[in-house]
């Protein structure tokens, strides 16, 4: 049996490969349901209006302006959501 040593504990692989399967299968059902791009209202609510302009200001989304509308694309959103302590410089 093939085994993977982390700093904490010990697990096998097949137990370390199903936690990744099932890890991308709940990210894969997320994603199916989002829309292809969100208004910056419904951004702001979902996200958090401080995470979207920080995010804007450092250049990691890119508005997309139409009369009247901002939006923003959700593929761009949920990875910089997934990116951890971005706000510390």
């Amino acid at each position: 049996m093939i085994q993977i040593q982390f700093s904490d504990k010990i697990v096998s692989y097949a137990t370390f490969v199903n936690d990744i399967a099932a890890s991308i299968v709940k990210q894969l059902k997320e994603s199916r349901e989002d829309p292809v791009m969100l208004s910056q209202r419904k951004a702001y609510s979902v996200f958090g209006r401080s995470n979207v302009d920080r995010w804007r200001k450092k250049g990691l989304i890119t508005p997309h302006k139409r009369p009247g509308k901002v939006e923003y694309s959700t593929t761009e959103l949920r990875r910089c959501q997934s990116r951890q302590q971005d706000y510390f410089p």
